[in-house]
């Protein structure tokens, strides 16, 4: 069997939708699983709205979540005198006609039918023609258009993902394959491309279904099989209505913006519409294209669930050591204006990685260790400072003395925690009254690492400053 030749082409008219995303995934997946080859083909015949900056940004996107191409990338702009001679080839055959049909006779014809209650469909009136009279029009310097004969005759094909899909091609349109200007029609270009380019299958969202019956036609009247088609599940939101920017983000740069990592980017997207076979969610590179395959294609729409996709993405921070998360992480606090002046950023990492869902959670939380006072209280936070009241601020004075006593040398976690052990059986206090407010005046909140391992990442200094600063804060506070 011939190794399958897959194919991505978008269109550059915006910017690389998750839907869009998914579909190149899941033609790398099948590529990379069958040994076959990936081309990626720009579909930029659309002259009006396809430009340089779009492209750039489809580029980009797939190459930031590691979706590669074996082929390409190529411009089917550049392929336009082939476009047209295939559809010389269908007039010359029979297969095609001249239509003189003017824009405002069509707009004719159409409010024609609706007022009749019936949908529009071309009356092959041009069809019907003679040669003399198609000569005279010729003659007199008409523009025409060339339109695709649609046998009347079932067109169906066996879909690798829905079965068996029929159509009559007596219900549908003798639909345009070539402008009056010479450029040619979607189902046209996108046959003529994928017969050049000998593509075997082709995976694509299901909302090309009503296309492919007028390209299957397409291919067999320029005498090629129909390659393989699998038409993928829409992707809806958590509401069930198509995914769209009331959503959220759509677009993939948005989510790189946002910190999610390729990785985990990947391995959700592979499993909006496809399962592999078990319920695990965590699956590397190289199991999905192991385990991938059409056949595991589901019918149902998928939903692009945002809170799944950070916790996906919380699990691959979590599983990551330090030092592949620094890069990211310092250019997040470029970006939010922190420098951290040299700082080894990877103690402050290691602390709050499993806490984190996104790289940008997870730079803030850094910042914080960096510099505690761009920390703000949450509703817990507040909560404690309520109920403990005047000994919120006398156990934080309590703390920063009894630690102000371990020397620079000693400022490691196990040092640390004796001395706050020590200061709560001294005043006879609970640990956790001595910890907890320690916690949210270095952090805002009441949760996170182990309150010494905290101490031990903000520094001896700042984390003394700091302390005695919240802690003379709220005197005032209590006092006014």
């Amino acid at each position: 069997m011939t190794a399958p030749r897959v194919r991505f082409a978008p269109s550059p008219t915006g910017y690389l939708h998750v839907g869009g995303a998914r579909t190149a995934l899941f033609n790398w997946l099948f590529a990379r699983h069958a040994g076959g080859t990936h081309v990626l083909r720009i579909e930029d015949t659309d002259r009006d709205r396809s430009t340089e900056a779009h492209t750039r940004v489809i580029l980009d996107g797939l190459t930031w979540l590691g979706i590669g191409w074996d082929e390409g990338p190529f411009f089917q702009g550049e392929y336009a005198a082939r476009h047209r001679a295939d559809a010389e080839r269908l007039l010359a055959g029979g297969k095609a006609y001249r239509c003189f049909c003017t824009r405002e006779e069509l707009e004719a014809q159409r409010a024609r039918a609706e007022a009749a209650g019936g949908g529009f469909r071309y009356d092959r009136r041009c069809y019907r023609l003679t040669p003399a009279e198609i000569d005279a029009r010729l003659a007199a310097g008409l523009a025409f258009t060339i339109r695709f004969l649609l046998p009347d005759e079932e067109i169906a094909w066996d879909d690798a993902v829905h079965g068996r899909i029929s159509f009559q091609g007596g219900d549908l349109d003798d639909f345009v394959i070539l402008r009056s200007d010479g450029s040619a029609i979607y189902n046209l270009a996108v046959v003529s491309d994928d017969i050049a380019m000998r593509i075997t299958h082709v995976i694509r969202g299901d909302d090309h279904i009503s296309n492919t019956p007028k390209q299957i036609a397409l291919y067999r009247a320029l005498g090629h099989a129909p390659p393989v088609f699998a038409h993928v599940p829409m992707i809806l939101g958590t509401d069930g209505k198509k995914l769209s920017k009331r959503h959220g983000a759509t677009a993939v740069g948005d989510y790189r913006h946002e910190g999610i990592l390729p990785a985990a980017m990947r391995n959700f997207l592979a499993l909006l519409g496809w399962s592999p076979g078990d319920d695990r969610e965590i699956l590397s590179d190289a199991e999905l294209i192991e385990r991938f395959s059409l056949e595991g294609i589901q019918k149902k729409a998928a939903v692009f669930d945002t809170a799944k996709l950070e916790w996906m993405n919380g699990q691959y921070i979590s599983a990551m050591p330090a030092s592949e998360l620094t890069e990211g992480v310092r250019r997040e606090l470029g970006r939010m204006g922190v420098n951290p002046d040299g700082r080894d950023l990877a103690p402050a990492i290691e602390a709050v990685k499993s806490r984190s869902r996104t790289i940008l959670q997870l730079a803030e939380r850094v910042a914080v260790r960096l510099d505690p006072s761009r920390s703000a209280l949450d509703p817990k936070g507040q909560a404690l400072i309520g109920k403990m009241g005047p000994s919120f601020s006398a156990n934080l004075r309590h703390a920063a003395d009894a630690l102000d006593a371990l020397p620079s040398g000693d400022w490691r976690p196990e040092p640390i925690l004796a001395r706050l052990q020590h200061v709560a059986e001294s005043d006879g206090l609970k640990l956790g009254d001595v910890m907890q407010p320690v916690r949210v005046a270095l952090t805002g909140g009441t949760v996170s690492e182990p309150v010494n391992e905290l101490l031990a990442v903000v520094g001896r200094d700042t984390a003394l400053r700091r302390l005695r600063e919240v802690a003379a804060r709220f005197d005032s506070r209590s006092a006014g």
